[in-house]
């Protein structure tokens, strides 16, 4: 939950103008709509002081919003004037198909599905022209099948600027089978990350609970108080000493928001441009030097061991 606390000029006004308010100032790529915040308010996904309350309610100084964010935001990808995303014929970087799963390459810059600002050009938006992709779905009966065509066959995420392996299934059996591996932590993951200074040791773990921080909600933090568990492996594969940087393979245990960047910047090693989280800029890299670059899991209907890797794009490749 996203604590927020009332200002004094926001005092005596309707506490769903006033989430939608600070939702706005916080998450602007959201463009979060009143109508949106009034529906979470009578779901009790908004409270206030730990209550529900109604929409009309009329907030005073310092009371505490607190806004459920992933509801806020698959409210947000299913209100989108209750349009399904545009199937487009965007190109896709194929590793692994088969009836049941696809495989893919992303690049860094494409959005894994649509939200504010980014409707056209997504991962969601490629996969929805895909031949026979996840047709049991392409016509729910019910709105509440929606959320699936919002983000069909997604199993995981990837940040927008993060390259590399992404795994979706075809098929809903696929969908479900696979989404319960990744909640019990069976699917590995491992990612290159190019990061600022000499690490000093060969391999290591990292333990910090992370929530969003308190003053830039663009942002995930250390929160030792409020914030879920995180943890992060990570051994080293190269010194560059000349260049003042360190290659690692990276393996987060957990999938928190932003994990690999905020625990790496966490340990004074942040990811090679990655601004959000003071990473030094780089020459020739536009983004954040992290790519998802293997994944091992069980097939969903074969039962069998999995491994796949992604080759990583020429911005990190070239400094491997």
């Amino acid at each position: 939950m996203m604590e927020l606390r009332v200002k004094i000029e926001d005092s005596g006004k309707r506490i769903d103008n006033v989430t939608t308010k600070y939702a706005c100032e916080l998450r602007p790529e959201l463009e979060v709509s009143r109508a949106m915040v009034q529906r979470m308010i009578e779901k009790g996904e908004v409270l206030l002081n730990g209550k529900s309350v109604k929409a009309g309610y009329k907030v005073k100084p310092d009371e505490k919003i607190e806004i459920d964010m992933e509801k806020l935001e698959n409210e947000v990808f299913i209100d989108h004037d209750r349009k399904i995303p545009r199937a487009e014929k965007v190109a896709l970087d194929i590793i692994y198909e088969d009836d049941d799963i696809l495989v893919v390459n992303k690049p860094a810059g494409m959005v894994v599905h649509p939200a504010c600002g980014n409707y056209s050009g997504t991962l969601v938006n490629a996969l929805l022209n895909y031949p026979g992709f996840l047709t049991e779905f392409n016509r729910p009966k019910d709105t509440k099948d929606e959320k699936h065509l919002l983000r069909p066959g997604i199993v995981h995420r990837l940040d927008k600027d993060t390259s590399g392996i992404m795994l979706v299934s075809k098929t809903g059996v696929a969908l479900r089978k696979l989404s319960n591996q990744l909640k019990n932590r069976t699917i590995v993951k491992k990612y290159i990350a190019i990061v600022k200074g000499m690490v000093d040791l060969d391999e290591g773990v990292i333990k910090a609970p992370i929530g969003y921080d308190k003053k830039d909600r663009r942002r995930m933090a250390i929160d030792e108080e409020k914030g879920k568990e995180a943890i992060t492996y990570y051994k080293v594969i190269k010194r560059n000493k000349d260049k003042n940087f360190s290659v690692l393979e990276v393996r987060p245990k957990t999938g928190r928001t932003h994990q690999i960047r905020v625990h790496l910047a966490h340990i004074g090693h942040p990811v090679l441009g990655d601004t959000l989280y003071n990473g030094p800029k780089v020459e020739g890299l536009l983004r954040q030097a992290l790519h998802a670059h293997s994944i091992s899991f069980t097939h969903p209907t074969k039962n069998t061991p999995v491994e796949l890797t992604a080759e990583p794009p020429e911005d990190i490749k070239s400094r491997l």
